[in-house]
């Protein structure tokens, strides 16, 4: 059987192991690109869009790391 195109908002919850609150606020915030289908309007995000999104986030926490080396606080405060 094949992964599923689609995920519901709890599937991204539990994959990125946060609540499902979390992940509403990422889809709403546009952080996590997703879309409203059906007439109760239920969210769903794309695969492809979470492991973009989980791309990204590597991507931005790497800039991080090496724009604010281990250390360089505690030299900052002494």
């Amino acid at each position: 059987m094949t992964d599923p195109r689609f995920l519901r908002l709890s599937d991204v919850a539990d994959v990125l192991n946060i609540s499902e609150s979390q992940t509403y606020a990422l889809v709403r915030s546009g952080d996590l690109s997703a879309i409203k289908i059906g007439g109760r309007g239920q969210w769903r995000v794309e695969r492809t869009a979470l492991e973009n999104y989980i791309a990204r986030m590597y991507e931005e926490t790497r800039t991080f790391v090496e724009s604010h080396p281990l250390g360089a606080e505690v030299l900052a405060v002494e």
